[in-house]
C-alpha cells in the first residue's frame, strides 16, 4: 500500500511506506520508553543522581563505538537488513538480563550490552530507507514522523500507567516494545543505495569526510547532543520536583514530539526554500533558548509548553537536515559509515551531556546545568555559521 504523496519511484519500484514506517514506530517507541523514564526507573531503584547519570551515559558511550563497527560491516558486506534484524533480536535478549539483578554493576553491564546491539540498528535502517526513497529523499520526513508517533503513544501511555501502577513493571513494557522492533524488521524489504550526485562509489570515506564543512558539521552534532544531556536525563525528575504529575509529564513529552511531527510534515517544503546551513543554524539557536527556559522558568506552565514546542527545532528540523546532509555528503559505499558516524558522535555528545548533568545536578542545580547546555548549543551555532557555507551543500531537490 502506498501512502498519499509517496508515488512510484523510478523503474516501477514502489516505496514500501507502511513497512518502513512501522519500524520507525516501534524503534522510537523504545526511545519514548527510555528517554523520559529510564532515569525515573533508576531513581525508583534508589540510585543517586550521579549513578543515574552514569547509567544513562553508558548506552550513549556505547553509541560512540558500536555504530562505526556495524556501519563498516554494513558497507563491507551490503547485508544491512540482516544486521538490523540481528541487532534487534540481540537487543531484546541482552536487555532481558535486567530481570536477573538490580545491582549497579549488573545494570551497567545490561546497559552496555543491549546498547551495543541497539545502536547497530538505526544507522543501517536509515540507509535502507534512503535507498528505497532513491531521489525522493525529501519524503524521508513523511516516513520518519511515524517514529515520532510511536514516541508520543509510548510516553502518554507509560506516563498514565506509572501514575496507576508501580515502576516495577517498567522492564516488561520495554521488552514488549523490543519485540515489536523485531517483528517490524522482518516485514521490511531490503534495498541497496545507488550512487548519487557527484560522489563516486570509489571515493574513500576519509576523503569525503574531509570535504569542506563536513567535519564542522559532525562537531556540531556532538555539541547539539551534549546540550540535550540534562533534558534526556533529568527532565522528568526536574518536573516531578516542581510538582507535576507523571501523567502530565508524559503529556508534556508527547507535546514536544507532536511539534516534531508537525515539523517533519513540513520539512520537504522547508528544505526546498532554505539551505541546510540555515535550517541547522536556526535549530541550534532555538535549542539554546529552550534550555534556558527549562532551567529557569519551568515552574510556569505556559513557559514549559513553549519550551516543549521548541522540540520541533531542537530535534525535528535538526535531525531531518542532518540526515539530508549526511546523505548528500557521502557516496553509496560510504553511506553506512556516514550515518554511523552521525550516530556515534550523537552518542559521544549525549554521553558527555548525561555525565556532566549527573555530576552537576545536585552540586550546582538545574539552572546552571541547563545553562551549560545552552552554551553548547550556542557554540554549535557559531561553528556552523562560520564553517559551513552555502556553496558547500545547498538545499534538497
Amino acid at each position: 500500500m502506498l501512502a498519499p504523496g509517496c508515488e512510484a519511484a523510478p523503474h516501477t519500484m514502489l516505496i514500501p511506506y507502511w513497512r518502513l514506517s512501522s519500524f520507525y514506530l516501534f524503534y522510537f517507541a523504545l526511545l519514548g520508553a527510555t528517554a523520559p523514564f529510564l532515569a525515573l526507573y533508576f531513581d525508583h531503584l534508589g540510585f543517586s543522581s550521579a549513578r543515574i547519570g552514569e547509567l544513562v551515559a553508558i548506552p550513549m558511550l556505547m553509541r560512540c563505538v558500536a555504530p562505526n563497527l556495524w556501519g563498516w560491516l554494513g558497507d563491507y558486506t551490503g547485508r544491512r537488513l540482516a544486521i538490523v534484524r540481528f541487532g534487534a533480536v540481540c537487543t531484546l535478549l541482552s536487555f532481558s538480563l535486567i530481570f536477573v539483578s538490580h545491582t549497579y554493576a549488573w545494570l551497567a553491564l545490561v546497559m552496555a550490552l543491549h546498547a551495543f546491539f541497539w545502536h547497530a540498528v538505526l544507522p543501517q535502517f536509515e540507509v535502507i530507507t534512503l535507498a528505497h526513497l532513491q531521489k525522493h529523499t525529501s519524503r524521508y520526513s513523511q516516513i520518519r514522523l511515524w517514529g515520532s508517533i510511536g514516541f508520543i503513544l509510548t510516553v502518554v501511555i507509560m506516563g498514565r500507567l506509572f501514575d496507576w501502577l508501580s515502576l516495577d513493571i517498567y522492564p516488561v513494557v520495554v521488552v514488549v516494545i523490543m519485540a515489536g522492533i523485531i517483528g517490524a524488521s522482518l516485514w521490511v524489504p531490503n534495498a541497496q543505495p545507488a550512487n548519487h550526485g557527484n560522489r563516486l562509489a570509489g571515493d574513500g570515506f576519509l576523503k569525503q569526510l574531509r570535504s569542506p564543512g563536513v567535519l564542522a558539521f559532525y562537531v556540531c552534532v556532538a555539541l547539539m547532543q551534549m546540550s540535550h544531556g540534562p533534558y534526556y536525563t533529568f527532565l522528568t525528575l526536574h518536573l516531578e520536583h516542581l510538582g507535576y504529575s507523571r501523567g502530565v509529564i508524559g503529556l508534556l513529552w508527547a507535546l514536544g514530539v507532536v511539534a516534531e511531527v508537525l515539523m517533519f510534515l513540513g520539512m520537504s517544503r522547508i528544505l526546498t526554500r532554505f539551505s541546510l546551513r540555515r535550517v541547522l543554524l536556526a535549530s541550534f539557536l532555538l535549542a539554546a533558548l529552550r534550555w534556558v527556559l527549562l532551567g529557569t522558568l519551568a515552574e510556569f506552565f505556559w513557559v514549559l509548553l513553549l519550551a516543549q514546542v521548541l522540540h520541533a527545532a531542537t530535534f525535528g528540523s535538526f535531525h531531518a537536515a542532518a540526515i539530508a546532509f549526511v546523505q548528500r555528503s557521502f557516496g553509496a559505499k560510504q553511506q553506512g559509515q556516514g550515518q554511523a558516524l552521525y550516530a556515534a558522535l550523537s552518542g559521544t555528545g549525549g554521553a558527555l551531556g548525561a555525565l556532566y548533568a549527573g555530576y552537576s545536578w545536585n552540586l550546582l542545580g538545574p539552572t546552571f546545568t541547563f545553562s551549560l547546555a545552552s552554551v553548547a548549543a550556542l557554540a554549535a551555532a557559531v561553528i556552523i555559521g562560520f564553517r559551513l557555507h552555502e556553496q558547500n551543500q545547498g538545499t534538497l531537490q
